[in-house]
């Protein structure tokens, strides 16, 4: 490219694996960064989490894994630590997503290596904060669910408890730790001093219950988007629908027009919007029974007439096949070590920094000697 992407000359030196940390350090790498994965010898876990053709190179390792440069080191090894030292001192950003206290009985926590690199940023990503009772707790996605309230709130208090099926918890993260970094790097333009950036799978997830906690903590109120009367999901004839009924003036008029129905606020049952919540089970009922009665296409236009918020549930498949995946440009591809990739690509559209595949996801510790080569050089100059 012509013009240099934001993060052109920030050097990372990755430590992360599975999902939280590797897609914080990919955003890095598709903005620019020279992203330099550590990986064991045995490789980062998602290369073998999910049995595959490809191998070490599957999709779920892929996906996490692109425009970064995998080297491959035995840190039980004395010189291979002095490798990880040498590569802090020519290196921005530290980014590693270990238990609390592994880091540390490496000799690569904050205080180690803020002394072999003033400048350095430091982030870490835990299941659940760097002190307390859970400090040393194993951090996961599901464990995040259960101990935030998230797996507790339901749309239904009658549904079970149930894993959400995306891991809400490890991308959220994620971006809090891009975040983290990125103001890091601005505040060191200023100061000059590196610093340390803590994110936790717990923290996101409270995070993103910002106005449900405000509720509880100031009203002892609960707040559940999902259980309001108007809304919800609903079956049709051949699949099934969402309908948000609110920002209107008189929302549940609108439904019934779309409805093809008297004009459900006559009913002394669903007259105000106390009384929708207390009699959701029949008014929903009523929506259930009408949209059965026609398709997903009929219903949509309808509701869309009434300029009510209305979408298809659709499978990841038919998202991802949909033109507005393609308009967005939310496909990557390009060429990989042993297949073309066919990738989730970033939802930060930028003018003038296109993400491309750079750098394929890399065969394990590919560019092992290229980096080590490039230190000895660097340390020959100096």
């Amino acid at each position: 490219m012509s013009t240099p992407l934001p993060l052109d000359g920030i050097r990372v030196i990755d430590f992360t694996q599975v999902m939280m940390g590797p897609v914080a350090t990919q955003t890095l790498a598709d903005f620019g960064a020279d992203v330099i994965k550590i990986e064991r010898p045995q490789g980062d876990l998602s290369r073998t989490s999910f049995p595959d053709p490809a191998g070490p190179l599957g999709p779920v390792f892929c996906s996490l894994n692109r425009n970064k440069r995998s080297v491959v080191l035995d840190l039980r090894k004395p010189e291979e630590r002095q490798v990880v030292l040498d590569l802090v001192r020519t290196a921005d950003v530290v980014v590693n997503n270990f238990r609390a206290g592994v880091m540390e009985r490496l000799g690569f926590g904050w205080e180690d290596l803020s002394k072999v690199n003033p400048r350095i940023i430091y982030a870490v990503g835990t299941g659940f904060g760097l002190e307390g009772p859970y400090a040393h707790k194993g951090g996961q996605d599901v464990l995040a669910q259960a101990m935030s309230g998230v797996m507790h709130r339901r749309s239904n208090a009658d549904q079970p408890l149930y894993v959400h099926a995306t891991t809400f918890a490890d991308y959220s993260a994620g971006m809090h730790l891009v975040q983290g970094i990125l103001l890091a790097i601005l505040q060191r333009q200023k100061t000059g001093r590196g610093q340390r950036i803590a994110v936790s799978l717990l923290d996101s997830m409270l995070a993103a219950q910002t106005q449900e906690g405000a509720a509880h903590l100031m009203r002892g109120k609960e707040i559940n988007w999902g259980a309001m009367p108007l809304s919800g999901v609903f079956e049709t004839s051949d699949g099934a629908l969402v309908m948000v009924g609110a920002f209107k003036a008189d929302p549940l008029g609108d439904i019934s027009t779309a409805l093809e129905i008297d004009h459900l606020g006559r009913d002394p049952r669903f007259t105000t919007f106390e009384d929708q919540v207390a009699n959701k089970p029949a008014l929903q009922a009523i929506f259930r029974d009408r949209f059965k009665s026609n398709t997903t296409a009929y219903w949509l236009a309808r509701l869309e007439a009434q300029d009510l918020l209305c979408a298809p549930v659709r499978s990841l498949a038919e998202a991802l096949e949909d033109e507005q995946a393609r308009i967005n440009e939310m496909i990557l591809e390009g060429p990989g070590e042993i297949e073309p990739m066919r990738l989730v690509g970033s939802p930060i559209h930028m003018s003038d920094a296109k993400v491309t595949l750079r750098i394929p996801p890399a065969r394990l510790g590919k560019h092992t000697e290229e980096v080590k080569a490039e230190l000895t050089r660097g340390l020959a100059a100096e």
